[in-house]
């Protein structure tokens, strides 16, 4: 699949990038090394401008290889990286995926990831004709409640195994 950009209204959705036109390397880095940042998203550790390449390389070939779609969240006027946003563990024949979306510090607050994972969702049901979409966060993350809330998900309630944190990790849905 080919990365397709979106128009969020006040942001917009596009492929992570590291060219000449556009770099967000350096604002992966220093998203990563947010401690709250860090605190939830544990897969991934961008310490340098060569790990936010190799990141950027994965985001692309999880497009190329129909795994994930993911898009940097970004300002329409500058194009300054603000989070990311996607659709993982994409299962196309089933008509599933689970949802993530992270905000730089400067950035939450905004509403940047409600905005952005609606907008996604959009895509999803209506691009890729996913059935179910599931969103799981770890339970003291209550920013990500109030997400899962905005784009109108439904409680599942916690999952059995915890998160890598030993912390209960509860899980969301929306259907199509």
């Amino acid at each position: 699949m080919e990365p397709v950009e979106i128009n969020a209204g006040e942001y917009y959705l596009r492929q992570l990038r590291a060219d000449k036109a556009l770099d967000d390397r350096p604002a992966l880095v220093a998203a990563f090394a947010d401690p709250t940042h860090r605190k939830y998203v544990l897969n991934y550790r961008l310490r340098d401008l060569a790990e936010a390449t190799e990141y950027v390389a994965l985001r692309a070939a999880q497009w190329a290889g129909d795994e994930r779609c993911s898009w940097a969240v970004a300002e329409p006027t500058t194009g300054d990286l603000l989070g990311e946003v996607g659709l993982r563990d994409l299962d196309l024949d089933v008509g599933y995926a689970e949802a993530s979306v992270w905000v730089r510090a400067a950035s939450r607050g905004k509403g940047v990831a409600s905005t952005a994972l609606s907008a996604a969702l959009r895509f999803g049901f209506g691009g890729l004709g996913l059935r179910e979409v599931s969103y799981r966060y770890e339970e003291t993350n209550e920013v990500s409640a109030s997400v899962a809330r905005k784009c109108g998900f439904t409680l599942v309630g916690p999952e059995l195994d915890p998160a890598p944190t030993g912390e209960r990790l509860i899980r969301w849905r929306r259907t199509a």
